[in-house]
Order: structure tokens, then C-alpha cells, then sequence
């Protein structure tokens, strides 16, 4: 049998990678119909309460505009409300609905979950060596300029519509 070389090992470890996070994102989609962006952002609606776009936008290091046309799709389906702030009627807010509450309670776990669950029990230098080495990839990758937030989901800024 052919030993497979480290390249290849590596390369078949980031496919890996990003096949789970794809496999994550069509299980959420099937199950709670629901891009993991639009999760992410129900999420944070839901532990912060009326949240402001900018606020929000901060939150899930995601950018306004992006936030923004995730938010209109999911007030599109009744999802999110948004309200003047009663405060600065300049600052508009975004609360949870009923049903954005039943969508979150439907989705399944989100799959940063269970990494982080698995990487708070590495030993600290071991945790310092996936991290340098991930680093060190994206490095090779010409992805280190790469905008990206803390969380794991494919796709990136536009919004896909769940299927019927």
C-alpha cells in the first residue's frame, strides 16, 4: 500500500474541513431552513435582545451590508422585527420574533460548538500549535488578508434562499 505524503495529508485535512462545515450548512439548511449566517445572526439577536444593525454587525464580525441584507431576508420571513429606538429615533432596532425564537430551538447545534467543547480540552501548547500551524496555512494559502469571522460556515456574503 502507498503511503500517502504530508502534502497530501494536509490537503486532504483542510478538504476535510471544509466538507464538515458544508455538510454542517446542508443539515441546518434541511432542518431549520436556515443559512448559518441567518443562525449566527438570530443567535445574536436573541442574547443581546433589540440589537442595533452596527451593534449586531459587530457582534458576528460580519459587515453592515451584510448584516443588513441578512436581516431584510429574515424580516422577510417574519423572522425579525425592526423598530425605531425610542431613545435616538435614528437608531433603528432588530428583535426576535415568536417564530425567529421557534428557528433557533429547531436548528441544531451550531458547529463551533463542538469544536470549542473538543479545544478548551487541549493542553495549552497544543492549542499553540493548531493555532500557529492553521496560521502558517493560511499564510500559504494567500489567505491571512482574508476577512473571516470566528465562525464556521461556508459561503460567503450573499445569502442563498433555502429551498421550498
Amino acid at each position: 500500500m502507498k503511503s500517502i505524503n504530508q502534502e497530501d495529508q494536509v490537503l486532504i485535512s483542510l478538504r476535510q474541513i471544509i466538507r464538515a462545515t458544508d455538510l454542517y450548512s446542508r443539515q441546518l439548511s434541511k432542518i431549520a431552513g436556515l443559512t448559518a449566517p441567518q443562525l449566527l445572526i438570530l443567535q445574536a439577536i436573541q442574547r443581546l435582545g433589540a440589537v442595533s444593525i452596527s451593534k449586531l454587525s459587530t457582534e458576528v464580525s460580519l459587515s453592515q451590508a451584510t448584516v443588513t441584507t441578512i436581516i431584510n431576508r429574515l424580516e422577510s420571513r417574519k423572522l425579525v422585527t425592526r423598530h425605531r429606538s425610542t431613545q435616538d429615533r435614528r437608531v433603528v432596532h432588530t428583535t426576535l420574533t415568536k417564530r425567529g425564537e421557534t428557528m433557533i430551538q429547531k436548528a441544531p447545534a451550531p458547529l463551533q460548538d463542538v469544536f470549542s467543547l473538543r479545544f478548551e480540552a487541549l493542553e495549552d501548547w497544543e492549542k499553540s500549535m493548531i493555532v500557529a500551524a492553521l496560521q502558517r496555512v493560511a499564510r500559504m494559502m494567500n489567505a491571512e488578508d482574508i476577512d473571516a469571522s470566528p465562525m464556521l460556515h461556508v459561503g460567503g456574503a450573499v445569502e442563498q434562499p433555502p429551498a421550498d
